[in-house]
């Protein structure tokens, strides 16, 4: 039988466990952009309703298309009866004020739903990439679902409410994330902070856009049923931190607690590269092998998020699969680098041969086998 085996190595003393926080939203999670650890989370995994928030898939799926060459930011779509009824100036919500049966190209209409949040315009988008919405929204959720929102559903481009469309905090960092990493050119969008359609003149609605904390996105949601929320990235020194908070009472809670949040993460959290992409690791036992043990190493660098107040150890644990059996390739994965520091997630990385390691001759693998069966490893 092949046991999990694990090597427990106390690397250094650090200092840790940041001081605790508070928020009043009813959600919230604060992520490392680069590592993907949450630095803070309440709620985190529960279902609720984004509201406008969810106009980040909508622009996800346009920002897809242009680069895909499915569209062209000059193209033009059509904003139907329907699109300026339910999403226009009449309808009592957010709205760019777009004209019904005009054409609007498909780089103002992202404009209008960055900085506008304006309905009429997701729902064009909907309509001129899907042929309507409801199937846009399931195509959103098809995509959601490949991007691991697991939790996430998509009834409309827009986020106006329904019982049956909701997603998570997790979720919309995953998607946040998403749009920063591999989305360069067009996120740009979310940190211009005005936009003129129709000779009316709207502001950016994130309020840290204007903290000179470094943010330079998402976007704000509010419904009265999901209260004010906001998903936000913010850089500082080469870090870049993502939050989404949701359901607070207010605009003001809102942009107080999103910036209290977000500068909790930048003040009490640090990155700090721990090994070297081809650095040494550790030493496996191998079983059957020419050689007794083989080197192992990380194909990346592997940086990790640490706090910067208190003093405990960090501990990092060397997991495996015991025995590990040759023939080896350099390459090979045989195990994970597991971090673990008092009030985070552990951090992990692959690890893998850095070197080959072929089979033994019969008499060698004959006693590798007769001592694993009279003491184990």
């Amino acid at each position: 039988m092949r046991l999990l085996k694990s090597l427990w190595i106390t690397l250094l003393l650090l200092p840790i466990s940041a001081q605790a926080i508070e928020t009043k939203a009813s959600y919230a999670l604060l992520l490392d952009v680069e590592t993907g650890v949450a630095l803070f989370e309440k709620n985190a995994d529960a279902r609720m309703s984004p509201a406008s928030m969810s106009k980040l898939m909508t622009v996800l799926m346009a920002f897809e298309a242009l680069e895909s060459g499915a569209i062209s930011a000059d193209e033009e779509f059509f904003v139907s009866d329907d699109a300026w009824r339910r999403g226009g100036a009449g309808s009592g919500g957010s709205t760019m004020f777009l004209n019904a049966r005009s054409r609007v190209s498909v780089l103002d209409l992202l404009r209008g739903v960055i900085i506008q949040s304006g309905n009429d315009a997701c729902i064009a988008l909907a309509e001129g990439m899907a042929g309507s919405e409801p199937a846009f929204a399931e195509i959103m959720t098809e995509r959601a679902q490949e991007l691991g929102m697991s939790r996430s559903r998509f009834i409309n481009s827009t986020g106006l409410p329904d019982p049956d469309h909701k997603t998570t905090a997790r979720d919309l960092a995953i998607l946040a994330r998403q749009l920063i990493n591999n989305h360069a050119d067009y996120y740009r969008l979310f940190s211009e902070r005005d936009f003129t359609w129709n000779n009316i003149r709207q502001t950016n609605r994130n309020p840290l856009l204007y903290a000179n904390i470094g943010a330079d996105g998402l976007k704000t949601g509010h419904t009265q049923e999901s209260g004010y929320g906001l998903v936000a990235s913010a850089e500082q020194n080469g870090r870049r931190l993502i939050l989404v908070v949701n359901g607070l009472n207010s605009k003001r809670e809102r942009a107080r607690e999103a910036r209290k949040l977000m500068t909790f993460g930048f003040r009490n959290f640090q990155r700090d590269l721990l090994v070297e992409a081809g650095q040494q690791v550790a030493e496996l036992p191998v079983w059957h092998g020419d050689e007794a043990t083989v080197k192992v190493t990380t194909k990346q660098r592997f940086d990790i998020v640490t706090p910067r107040s208190g003093r405990r150890k960090m501990v990092a644990t060397v997991t495996y699969e015991n025995p590990v059996l040759a023939p080896i390739k350099t390459g090979d994965r045989l195990g994970k680098l597991r971090i673990t520091l008092p009030g985070l997630v552990p951090q992990e990385v692959d690890l893998v041969a850095a070197e080959n390691i072929d089979k033994g001759n019969i008499f060698g693998r004959s006693i590798d086998s007769l001592l694993y069966i009279m003491v184990g490893d």
